[in-house]
């Protein structure tokens, strides 16, 4: 696997660290560490994992709600977590629930977090969707992954008051990488602090990885970095393409910095991307 590129010289690592020590990365909740531990034995038990989810009220219900909603295209409506589990597969149930508590985790501006969890969520969504059109990568990975890929964004936000203005500033900046601006300012960027999390948090490898590397194209052509690590990276460019027309904008400067590359290792022509952005768009106006 490609290693991280250094973005500081060695003199520098101390104060990186330093710094990393300072954002606070929420611990990961023992909730999940519950479900983790279940998930791992050789034949996890869906009432057992209903038992262990049961124990939070309102993870429960919020558990029921996302699986109950059309998205996930569920032909009965589950009356118990139990049952949702049984109609979506654990694996799928587990990614939800592991979304449910980053919700509760993250700290920050009500407004703020609102905005932001509303975006990821249809990030998460439009991963998923192209995941199963493409018959690329598991639902429940693509699901965390577009969940999880800017979760160092409010973290970052919570600890420099003015990140807000240099996050809007990179993504106008159609030319450099788009974490380029945040390691010059602050010596770190919120995929390395994302991929910090989801490591922390006991998140699949493939996850934590392609958080790390989802800005930085150039592995999409690397034959060291993991299929499913640059598969999953150029998911989330034909999403960001997605949740940009949904909003009514028809470029988005991550996605011209690496359409070609996305669309060469994902192998579609020019005109199977377009069919498949359309598709996505009528997708996501459908779960409005």
């Amino acid at each position: 696997m490609t290693p991280v590129a250094p973005h500081a010289q060695p003199d520098d690592h101390a104060v990186e660290d330093a710094l990393i020590r300072s954002i606070r990365i929420p611990p990961r909740p023992s909730l999940l560490v519950d479900l983790q531990h279940e998930l791992a034995q050789p034949d996890p038990s869906p009432r057992r994992i209903a038992r262990i989810i049961g124990n939070d009220v309102g993870m429960s219900g919020a558990l029921l709600k996302l699986a109950n909603s059309p998205f996930f295209g569920a032909s009965r409506k589950a009356k118990s977590v139990e049952q949702a589990i049984n109609f979506l597969g654990i694996s799928q149930c587990a990614a939800l629930l592991t979304g449910l508590l980053a919700r509760q985790a993250i700290e920050g501006r009500q407004s703020d977090l609102d905005a932001f969890w509303e975006i990821s969520a249809r990030r998460a969504q439009a991963v998923v969707f192209c995941s199963r059109k493409l018959r690329i990568a598991p639902p429940d990975i693509a699901h965390t992954f577009g969940l999880f890929c800017d979760i160092g964004v409010p973290l970052l936000m919570n600890r420099f008051a003015d990140y807000a203005q240099t996050f809007s500033e990179a993504c106008d900046d159609h030319i450099n990488p788009f974490t380029q601006l945040e390691d010059q300012r602050y010596q770190t960027n919120h995929a390395a602090i994302g991929c910090l999390l989801a490591r922390n948090w006991g998140l699949s490898p493939d996850v934590s990885w392609a958080i790390l590397h989802h800005h930085d194209y150039r592995v999409l052509e690397d034959p060291a970095t993991d299929d499913a690590i640059r598969s999953l990276v150029s998911l989330a460019l034909l999403a960001e393409q997605g949740i940009q027309r949904f909003h009514g904008r028809r470029m988005s400067y991550e996605w011209e910095k690496g359409r070609d590359y996305a669309c060469r290792h994902l192998g579609l022509t020019e005109d199977e991307t377009a069919d498949l952005l359309e598709e996505l768009n009528e997708a996501l106006h459908t779960e409005r």
